[in-house]
C-alpha cells in the first residue's frame, strides 16, 4: 500500500482555485447567516422567528433537490457554479439594502421581515444547486486515488470559512453594524465568482443525457436506498442534524442565557467550526478506512454528548468548549459521509445522489433550525437542547442496531481499488 501523502490534492492547481472559491463563498454565506440570525432575533426577540427562517429555506431546497441534481449531471458543472454564484451577490445585495437606515427606520417591522424571508427562501432555491455542482464539480478536478484525501481538504476549508465567517460576523456587527457587515459579504461573492472562471470547463459524464427527467430521479433516489451503506450515513447525520443542531438559536443563549453580547455569539458560532478544523485536518495524516462505519457511530454518539453539555452549562467558556467538542465530532462524521459518498457514488450519478444527500442532511439544517426554534419557545432554550441531544444519542443506539452494513463498513478496499490508477 502506498504511503500516504497528506497533500495530494493540493498538489493540483485547480483544486486549489476551487478552495479559494469556495472559501471566500462560505465565509460571506458563513457571516450573512450570523448577521440575519442576529437582525432578525434583534428586531423581534422571538427565537420563533428564527425558526421561520430556517423554514423558509428548507420548504425550496428540499423541493428542489431532486430536480436540481438532475440539471447538474446535465450541465457543464464549472459554468452552472458560475451562474449560483451570480445569482447569490444578488441575495446579497438585497438583504444588505434590508438592513441600512433608510429601510430600518421608514419600514415597518413586518415588512422588513417579509423581505428578508423572500430573500432567504431564494437562497434555500440556489442551495439546491449549489451542494450537488461542488460535489460533482470535485471529482472531474482530482484523480479518483486521492477523492478522500480531497474530500477532506475541501471539508476543512468550508469549515474554516465557516469558522472565520462566524468570528468575523459576530465582531463585525458592532464594529460597522449590520449593513456594513453585509456590504463586506457582497464584495466577497463577486471576488469568488471572478475566481471561478480559471478553472476550465469540465466534461458531462452523464452517458444517458436527455434521459426524461421521470426516470432520472427515480435511478437517484434508487441507488441511494438500495445502498445501505450510503442511506445508513445519511439518515444517521440527518436525524442528528435535525435533533441536535444548536445553530438557530445560538443567539437566545448569547444574548438571555449567557448574556454575552455580539462577541460572544461570534465565538460560540466559531467554536463549532474550529472543532471541526482541527479535527479534519488531523484526518489528513491519520485516515478513516478501517472501521469507518464505527467511527461514524462513535463521532456522531459524542456529538450528542456534547450538545446536552452545551445545554447544560451556564458558564459561558464551558459552552464554548462543549461546543468545540461538538464541532470536532461533526467534522469526522462529514469527512466520512463525504468519503462515503465519494467512493460510493458512480460519476454519472454524482448530481443527483448529491442532491439526496441534500435533502437528507442540508434539508435537516433548516428544518432543525425550525425545530430548534419551535421547541425553544415551547419548553425553553435549555430544555430544548438537552431533548435535541437525547435524541441524537438514541438515533446513534438505532442505527448501530439495525444497520449493520453500515456498522460493519470498511473502506480499506474501495481507497486500494484506486491508488494504482493515473
Amino acid at each position: 500500500m502506498a504511503k500516504i501523502d497528506p497533500y495530494a490534492a493540493l498538489r493540483i492547481r485547480e483544486f486549489n482555485i476551487f478552495l479559494l472559491v469556495r472559501f471566500l463563498l462560505v465565509f460571506g454565506w458563513s457571516m450573512q447567516f450570523i448577521v440575519i440570525e442576529w437582525q432578525v432575533y434583534s428586531l423581534t426577540k422571538d427565537p420563533l422567528s428564527l425558526g421561520i427562517i430556517g423554514l423558509m429555506e428548507i420548504i425550496p431546497a428540499f423541493s428542489m433537490a431532486l430536480f436540481a441534481g438532475h440539471i447538474v449531471d446535465n450541465k457543464e458543472k464549472r459554468n452552472l457554479l458560475a451562474i449560483c454564484i451570480a445569482a447569490f451577490s444578488f441575495i446579497s445585495l438585497g438583504l444588505y439594502y434590508l438592513t441600512t437606515d433608510e429601510v430600518t427606520n421608514n419600514w415597518k417591522l413586518n415588512h422588513i421581515l417579509y423581505g428578508i424571508y423572500a430573500l432567504v427562501f431564494f437562497g434555500g432555491f440556489l442551495r439546491s444547486f449549489f451542494g450537488p455542482t461542488i460535489f460533482s464539480l470535485v471529482a472531474l478536478i482530482v484523480p479518483k486515488k486521492i477523492y478522500p484525501n480531497a474530500a477532506t481538504w475541501s471539508t476543512s476549508t468550508w469549515k474554516t470559512a465557516a469558522v472565520a465567517g462566524a468570528l468575523s460576523g459576530g465582531f463585525l456587527i458592532s464594529w460597522i453594524e449590520v449593513d456594513g457587515t453585509l456590504s463586506m459579504v457582497f464584495i466577497l461573492v463577486m471576488i469568488s465568482l471572478v475566481g471561478v472562471f480559471f478553472i476550465k470547463k469540465k466534461p458531462i459524464l452523464n452517458t444517458k443525457k436527455g434521459e426524461p427527467i421521470k426516470d432520472s430521479l427515480k435511478a437517484g433516489v434508487t441507488f441511494v436506498f438500495k445502498n445501505k451503506a450510503i442511506l445508513g450515513a445519511l439518515t444517521l447525520d440527518m436525524i442528528a442534524v435535525l435533533f441536535g443542531g444548536t445553530v438557530a438559536i445560538l443567539s437566545v443563549f448569547a444574548q438571555d442565557v449567557l448574556e454575552v453580547g455580539s462577541e460572544g455569539f461570534g465565538l460560540l458560532n466559531a467554536s463549532i467550526s474550529l472543532g471541526s478544523i482541527v479535527t479534519m485536518f488531523a484526518t489528513t495524516y491519520i485516515p478513516i478506512n478501517k472501521s469507518t462505519g464505527k467511527k461514524l457511530l462513535v463521532s456522531v454518539f459524542i456529538f450528542g454528548i456534547s450538545i446536552i453539555g452545551f445545554g447544560l452549562s451556564n458558564i459561558f467558556w464551558l459552552s464554548v468548549f462543549m461546543l468545540f467538542v461538538s464541532g470536532a465530532a461533526d467534522g469526522i462524521s462529514m469527512i466520512i459521509r463525504q468519503t462515503i459518498l465519494q467512493l460510493k457514488t458512480p460519476d454519472e450519478m454524482r448530481g443527483r445522489v448529491s442532491s439526496v444527500n441534500s435533502m437528507f442532511v442540508g434539508s435537516s439544517n433548516e428544518l432543525g433550525a425550525f425545530e430548534s426554534g419551535l421547541a425553544a419557545k415551547l419548553l425553553g432554550p435549555v430544555t430544548a437542547v438537552v431533548f435535541g441531544g437525547t435524541m441524537t444519542l438514541l438515533t446513534v443506539f438505532a442505527t448501530g442496531y439495525l444497520n449493520p452494513t453500515l456498522r460493519d463498513l470498511d473502506l480499506t478496499k474501495d481507497i486500494e481499488e484506486h491508488e494504482g490508477e493515473e
